[in-house]
């Protein structure tokens, strides 16, 4: 009998070990370490074959200087927002992988996107979790065109590329990843070297015949994709459909782009007709009540390649039971706690017996520092009981010695604030612009202890 090869590797960074370990001693991640079966010794040779050329096909060594500078096509997908976190549309030979949590609208969004160019380009989507008749339910549910769209139920994945050598797609959905398996690794399907080996094989054939192909992945419970970390290494792109089962919102963000702008942000509202874009994020989520409230702002956040403006709120309350709470949602907890000190050491407030909750509404999450000037803004008007101007914009870094650092791109963003009607705007020193806009009083600050002065003064 053949031998095959076993070995443990770390889902999260990929290393490998000779046994089974509770911690990887690499990233310091516990559980992660899974067995890997590899292929038997009679198939090595198939193996060394099937990979030859993985990016495309095999070519002589040249000079970068030769290397043909054309730029490559696009296909739009008829949604600008899809475009968008894609980097501007399709590009030929792409792998996309497109993940989510259970009932996101991972399928949904492919599905419409497909149904459409499927009118104009060849496109086949692979099906392997749910029925043809489950699939063909939902697209007349959403009143899609079903007439040019090649289906196929199917795990395997040399019977795929099989079918898909026939049909020559332009466009290859496969959903899910995790379903898939190729024939001579000897593990279950969803395994690390299953998802490993199938996600190499179909990206290889996307490369070499320049078919831009999807791939749905399912993601953890800490909201990271699932499957090993290599995975993420093959793909050009890596993009996370988000949003919770009570809201209408969703959120697309991009992880990873070759071909464009990382954490480029998309948002569609679901409706009844599927996914719908929504051209305009911060009308949706500059939904503000009519009375102003205390602990309420509004800030600038960067996403990708646009300003956006959102909304800040906080709450803060004498703890109960002498252990006041920090709760941060769509916001860095940790971050919330350092800045808490640094409102303490240079602000002069003490908020060490009360809870704080911080929430940026309609499920955003934000991940630069430009919010904390904004949330220390909201945090002081929630325990002074005193609500801020609702024609007030806040956005600005604070450092741990008290100074607002400027952020990239200010300038950019006070002029997304000034076309939504906002009229003051308290920024860093340095991202004051240099000429008047019209119609916007700028408020420049260098310490937190000048901006505080100056929530006073509004």
């Amino acid at each position: 009998m053949a031998k095959t090869k076993t070995a443990f590797v770390c889902t999260e960074c990929g290393a490998d070990y000779s046994k089974w370990q509770g911690q990887c001693t690499a990233c310091q991640a516990w559980n992660t370490v899974s067995e890997v079966r590899g292929i038997s010794s009679s198939a090595k040779g198939a193996r060394g074959a099937r990979f030859e050329g993985f990016a495309g096909s095999l070519s002589e060594v040249q000079s970068l200087d030769d290397v043909s500078l054309a730029e490559q096509p696009r296909i739009s997908s008829g949604m600008q927002e899809f475009d968008r976190v894609l980097g501007g549309g399709l590009v030929e030979g792409s792998a996309v992988l497109m993940g989510g949590h259970p009932g996101a609208g991972k399928s949904t969004l492919l599905l419409q996107a497909v149904c459409h160019l499927a009118a104009s380009v060849p496109a086949l989507y692979v099906t392997g979790e749910e029925s043809l008749q489950q699939v063909a339910m939902r697209a007349k549910r959403l009143g899609l065109p079903t007439r040019d769209l090649k289906m196929l139920s199917e795990t395997s994945v040399e019977r795929v590329m099989q079918v898909a050598e026939a049909e020559k797609p332009r466009i290859l959905v496969v959903d899910s990843i995790q379903v898939m398996h190729v024939a001579d690794t000897e593990s279950a399907p969803g395994s690390v070297s299953q998802v490993r080996e199938s996600a190499a094989y179909l990206t290889r054939f996307a490369k070499q015949t320049g078919t831009i192909l999807f791939l749905v992945g399912h993601v953890t419970k800490d909201g990271s994709l699932a499957g090993p970390k290599v995975l993420e290494h093959m793909i050009d792109c890596s993009i996370l459909l988000e949003g919770s089962s009570d809201s209408r919102y969703r959120t697309l963000r991009g992880i990873k782009n070759r071909f464009g702008a990382v954490n480029e942000l998309g948002v569609f509202a679901m409706l009844e007709q599927g996914l719908k874009e929504v051209k305009n994020p911060s009308a949706i989520f500059l939904n503000r009540g009519e009375e102003a409230a205390p602990g309420s702002v509004v800030m600038v956040v960067w996403e990708g390649t646009r300003p956006m403006l959102v909304e800040i709120q906080a709450l803060v309350d004498m703890a109960q039971g002498g252990y006041p709470r920090r709760v941060a949602v769509g916001l860095d907890q940790n971050r919330l706690a350092m800045l808490l000190a640094v409102l303490h050491r240079h602000g002069g407030m003490h908020v060490s017996d009360q809870d704080v909750f911080v929430n940026v509404v309609g499920g955003v999450k934000v991940n630069e520092t430009s919010a904390d000037l904004a949330l220390l803004a909201a945090i002081v008007s929630s325990f002074r009981d005193r609500a801020l101007p609702q024609d007030l914009v806040i956005f600005g870094e604070v450092g741990l010695s008290g100074e607002i650092r400027p952020v990239p791109s200010g300038q950019e963003r006070i002029y997304e604030a000034a076309k939504h009607g906002f009229t003051r705007a308290l920024v860093p020193k340095s991202n004051a612009p240099r000429k008047a806009i019209e119609g916007m009083k700028v408020i420049p600050v260098t310490k937190l202890s000048d901006a505080l002065t100056a929530l006073e003064e509004l």
